[in-house]
């Protein structure tokens, strides 16, 4: 295990079944060596709280590439190695949903990292938040905008393994089929 793709989407709206935004930072031998942000048009409406959570609206992603375009340009980066989020069922389930709905398929199940459980197993009486974690550990973070929180989960991953945590006790399976 020494490749890691550590991901966030951001969603348009409450039914969570699209993303208006991906960032993904990737973790090779220790290190950060590749970082990427697209804005992804959802082809949904936008609810109002995910705006004025994300600061993404339906003008600034009208010019983006819809999933499928762009995961012709992301697959090779997810395929990579194993993928990892802050709260990972979330950001899968979403990933999940948008190969469904545009009919791509892509594997039927990953391994996975979810920072979260991780820090609850192994820092527990602290609170798990992206924000708090950063705090923590002194990670700059501009919360919910998907390259400065893949970024900062990436850091929170390497945290772990530089303070000496197992990571192979805590991978875990997501059925995308």
């Amino acid at each position: 295990m020494n490749r890691f793709i550590v991901f966030d989407v951001e969603t348009p709206n409450r039914r969570n079944n699209r993303m208006s935004a991906i960032g993904i930072s990737v973790i090779e031998d220790g290190i950060i060596v590749d970082e990427y942000y697209s804005l992804v048009n959802p082809e949904a409406s936008f609810d109002y709280f995910n705006t004025m959570l994300t600061g993404i609206d339906e003008d600034m992603v009208s010019d983006s590439p819809n999933f499928a375009e762009l995961w012709d340009e992301i697959e090779p980066i997810m395929s990579s190695g194993m993928l990892v989020a802050h709260n990972a069922v979330f950001d899968l389930g979403v990933l999940k949903k948008c190969l469904a709905d545009y009919g791509i398929d892509w594997r039927p199940y990953s391994r996975y990292l979810c920072t979260v459980q991780i820090g609850r197993r192994e820092l527990p009486g602290i609170s798990h938040k992206l924000n708090d974690m950063c705090d923590y550990y002194g990670i700059e973070l501009i919360h919910h905008q998907a390259a400065s929180d893949s970024h900062a989960c990436a850091e929170i991953l390497l945290n772990y393994m530089q303070s000496g945590i197992d990571l192979k006790n805590h991978i875990r399976t997501f059925k995308f089929r």
